[in-house]
């Protein structure tokens, strides 16, 4: 039997969530939405959003630093700003990195 090949685009994967979830692609297309919109709104609390099994998105203030200009070698300065980290689960890192 031929190995299916990974779903890499979104339609891709709402086709695998139907197929494996046997609902529609509409219903599929419905819960990935809406946990990406629960994965947003848990990454704006201060103690972010954890996704077991995948991981922890979570928002995080970078404070100014100085840089260099790669092309001129000149010193500048990087403002503060907030970032959002993923920060991956062990279980992830295991099931990847493993053989």
């Amino acid at each position: 039997m031929a190995k299916k090949a990974t779903p890499r685009t979104k339609s891709e994967i709402m086709a695998a969530l139907a197929e494996a979830g046997e609902i529609t692609k509409k219903q599929a297309g419905t819960i990935y939405e809406t946990l990406l919109s629960i994965a947003y709104a848990g990454a704006k609390d201060p103690k972010g959003i954890m996704l077991p099994g995948l991981g922890k998105l979570i928002k995080v203030k970078r404070p100014a630093r100085k840089g260099r200009n790669p092309a001129t070698g000149e010193a500048i300065k990087i403002p503060a700003k907030t970032v959002v980290k993923f920060r991956l689960a062990k279980a992830a890192k295991d099931a990847v990195l493993t053989k």
